[in-house]
Order: C-alpha cells, then sequence, then structure tokens
C-alpha cells in the first residue's frame, strides 16, 4: 500500500481530517467525539503516522473547507479527488452528487435516475453511506423519498445531516425541507 497523507483541519464545527495523495484528495472526515478517533482513522485509511503539511493545491481545499463550515456558500468543483475503487454506478452517483449545488438537495430516486439506474434509490443509499468525501461529494444535501432526511453515516448521523443543510438554508419543518425563497 503506497502511505498517503492526511491532516487535521480546524472548523467551526470541530476537528475534521483530510487525507489526499499527490493533489488528489481521498477521504475527508467530518469530526468525531474525540479529535484521537478523527486521526487514528485517517492513519490507518492513509499508513502514515503523523500529519503531513499540505502542498498548496489541498491547503486551497482545507482554507474552502473552513469557509464553508463558517457558513460561507463555497463549491468544491474544482477540488481532485481520488475515489477508491467503486462500481461505475457508484462513481455516476458520487457525480450526480457533486453536481448538488449548496442548498439544492434531490431525492436517492432522483440521483438514481440522473445516474442512469431508474429504480436505483437503495443503491443510492449504499453510495452515500459509504462516501470517503462527505461535503466535497454532499451526500447531507441527498434526502430520501418524499424530501425525509434519510440516513447519514457520519457521527452524529441525521442530527449532523440536518444541522449541514440547515446551515445551507434548508430547514425541515414536519419531516419537510424548507427551502429559501419558495
Amino acid at each position: 500500500m503506497q502511505t498517503g497523507h492526511y491532516t487535521i483541519v480546524e472548523t467551526a464545527i470541530g476537528a475534521c481530517g483530510l487525507a489526499w495523495m499527490g493533489e488528489r484528495i481521498t477521504r475527508f472526515r467530518l469530526p468525531e467525539h474525540d479529535r484521537a478517533v478523527t486521526e487514528r482513522r485517517l492513519q490507518s485509511r492513509t499508513g502514515a503516522d503523523a500529519p503531513s503539511e499540505p502542498s498548496p493545491a489541498i491547503a486551497r481545499t482545507i482554507s474552502k473547507l473552513q469557509r464553508y463550515f463558517e457558513g460561507e456558500r463555497i463549491a468544491f468543483d474544482e477540488a481532485e479527488i481520488a475515489l477508491p475503487r467503486v462500481s461505475e454506478f457508484f462513481e455516476r452517483v458520487y457525480a450526480e452528487a457533486r453536481a448538488l449545488p449548496w442548498g439544492e438537495t434531490a431525492t436517492y430516486g432522483e440521483i438514481a435516475r440522473r445516474a442512469g439506474v431508474a429504480d436505483g434509490a437503495q443503491a443510492v443509499g449504499q453510495a452515500m453511506g459509504s462516501n470517503p468525501l462527505p461535503i466535497i461529494i454532499p451526500c447531507h444535501r441527498v434526502l430520501a423519498a418524499g424530501a425525509k432526511l434519510g440516513g447519514f453515516s457520519a457521527y452524529g448521523g441525521v442530527v449532523t445531516k440536518q444541522k449541514l443543510l440547515a446551515m445551507e438554508g434548508v430547514h425541515f419543518d414536519g419531516g419537510q425541507p424548507s427551502l429559501p425563497g419558495l
């Protein structure tokens, strides 16, 4: 296994983790209950013993992540990513999720249709649950049928998902999103 790099990113919501190889981001971890847990998970995924100094390109993404968590409207489409070996369908799903702009949502079923599989909502849920790059691939913007929250595999579960969406102006009232301007 080739050794990757990681760093801990201090954000307004806590210590996140970012891993990369070369100039491509390979992992992003939302804060865990403890900074040490976040770091151990990145170490196990990268093979690195200690945090590394990021390159200028990685540092730009770090800055954007920090600004995102401060509430600034940020897009991560220029961030270069390297996905682990995933199916072609998962790649299409991640591309569709990545195309969702700040404050916009889509259901698992909508993402499945956009990715070319009309009855693939469950598979989209599996892809979102194993997303190695939350925020950069904004799986929190993908909702269950009926525009319900659905699941979220990061620490804090659906509460974290709801907080991320609220930060982007999507609020839930009785289980339904209330979108700004609608």
